[in-house]
Parts: C-alpha cells; structure tokens; sequence
C-alpha cells in the first residue's frame, strides 16, 4: 500500500516520483474506486496542500475552497490541474491522473473537500 508519506511534494524528483508515477490511474478507469479515492484526498491535502495550504484555505497558491472557487468553470478547473499553469509554480499532474480523477476532485473541492482519513 502506498501511503501519503510517499507523496510528499519535495519527493517529486528521485524517490517520491515513482511513488506517484505508481499511483497514476489506470486510463480504462473512467470513475476513481473507493480506494483510489482515499489515495486521492491525500494526494491533494498533501501534495496540493504544500502550496494551496494544507487546509486549502491558500498559502503560495491560491485557496482552493468553494466559495473562492465560484465562477469558475469545472473545465478550467480540471484543466489547470491537468495541465498546470505555465509561469507558476502550478506544475501539471495528467502524468499522475486521469480526465475521470481530475473531475472528481474538482468536484469535491466544489463542495468542499473531504477530510484526509
């Protein structure tokens, strides 16, 4: 089992990159499983959280809750997270997750994220 210590962001380069290369979705998965779902929340409260806070209420990256993301579209919401922001510290994560996880965790940062278990 791969556990959020695994995902930790400094670890993106040597170690920790296989450990998410290893999470990365299956692309015939069109919805997260229950388990991945785990995997996820704590891939966003952990890695997403070391600059959007870990509490999501902002830090180097804007907040990531519903309110301060009203008026923005679930699209461009997904694709931002799909493919970063290009001159920003928001790196691209669609090498780590698929179409079907990004729109679930926009999703649930919409209705307010749940909670890492």
């Amino acid at each position: 089992m791969i556990t959020a210590r695994c995902m930790r962001p400094w670890m993106l380069f040597g170690i920790g990159f296989v450990c998410l290369v290893a999470l990365a979705a299956d692309p015939e998965t069109p919805v997260p499983t229950p388990a991945r779902r785990i995997e996820l929340v704590a891939l966003v409260r952990q890695d997403c959280g070391s600059c959007h806070g870990l509490t999501l209420k902002g830090g180097l990256g804007p907040a990531l809750l519903p309110d301060s993301l009203k008026g923005k579209g679930a699209d461009s919401l997904k694709w931002t997270i799909l493919q970063g922001r290009p001159g920003t510290p928001m790196p691209p994560w669609q090498r780590f997750l698929s179409e079907a996880e990004a729109d679930w965790i926009v999703d649930q940062l919409q209705k307010g994220f749940p909670s890492a278990h």
